[in-house]
């Protein structure tokens, strides 16, 4: 006769357990989903602030950029600076920006083989082997002979390397660690001096430093000296005047500025953190709607190794 009250309370004991191990299960899986959740938003956090800070080196860096190009466009009756430099801040930052003109370096694809060779000896190769350096940078440049009979590329193969020579214009100072025969501490020495954009075969000697200038044609340790005692003096508007400092007519020499300028801008954010991106813009032509072209973008520079990059092959 009691059989049925106690089937009904056990009924409910054994319904009561149930919602008691599906209630610990929810909770168990509502921690789960709390923890995964507050990875997430940890995570998303930490990506908004990277993607905050890349946003501000961009924007930082564009400005600077921008603001150069703005300097650089005088008016057509005015002589555009050759080199120069400002500061401003932004958003709690501070950018420092410094521009030249790519005269101040040697033109790989223009230079003659005497100013490349000169480069190569002023920093340090004897004479008969940086002959020998630049012979093989203008070959790199040439066009093929059109009687079949290609020595360069023969030579190239011979050597074992996976590729052969471009003869055509250098796309990039780069290309200058794969030009057969050059040693790897020569290359990384003449990366601050060379350039693929100026479009002169001249450089400025008044921008230009001491190791470019000592590539001229004829220039000797001693007359090189006596013009850069004197160079912060001289009249940049009397191209007569600077060519004469340096004891004549020399061949390779100009005070003349190119449409190309290399932009160093270095961003200091308001937690202290630096960056130093490096672009390189051609100023177009008066009349043109285009403000600037750019050439070249590098989003960080080592300051005291500029421009010097790892080899792209071991030799």
């Amino acid at each position: 006769m009691m059989s049925g009250p106690r089937s009904r309370r056990d009924g409910k004991s054994w319904q009561d357990g149930f919602i008691v191990v599906a209630t610990l299960w929810l909770l168990a899986g509502l921690a789960t989903l709390a923890t995964v959740a507050s990875i997430y938003i940890a995570q998303s956090a930490h990506a908004i602030a990277a993607l905050d800070v890349a946003t501000q080196w961009d924007m930082l860096g564009s400005a600077g950029v921008e603001l150069a190009a703005y300097e650089l466009s005088a008016p057509a009756t005015a002589r555009r600076p050759t080199h120069g430099g400002f500061g401003f801040h932004l958003t709690n930052s501070t950018v420092r920006v410094e521009y030249m003109s790519e005269a101040a370096r040697i033109n790989l694809n223009m230079a003659p083989r005497p100013m490349i060779a000169g480069l190569f000896q002023a920093l340090g190769a004897e004479a008969e082997a940086a002959d020998s350096y630049a012979e093989r940078v203008v070959a790199w440049r040439r066009t093929p002979k059109q009687d079949g009979q290609d020595t360069e590329q023969a030579l190239y193969g011979a050597s074992g390397v996976s590729y052969v020579p471009r003869q055509g214009p250098f796309s990039s100072v780069d290309e200058l660690w794969l030009v057969l025969g050059l040693p790897v501490a020569l290359v990384e020495r003449a990366m601050p001096f060379v350039t693929v954009y100026s479009g002169m075969a001249e450089i400025n000697v008044l921008d230009a430093q001491p190791e470019v200038i000592a590539a001229l044609p004829g220039m000797t340790p001693a007359k090189l000296d006596a013009f850069l005692k004197q160079r912060a003096d001289l009249p940049p508007d009397n191209p007569e005047f600077v060519i004469g400092a340096l004891g004549g007519k020399q061949p390779g020499a100009t005070v003349s500025a190119s449409d190309a300028y290399r932009i160093r801008i270095r961003i200091t954010l308001a937690d202290g953190r630096q960056r130093t991106p490096e672009a390189v813009i051609q100023i177009p032509a008066p009349g043109e709607k285009q403000a600037f072209r750019m050439l070249a973008w590098t989003d960080e520079i080592d300051p005291e190794r500029a421009g010097r990059p790892k080899p792209m092959e071991s030799r």
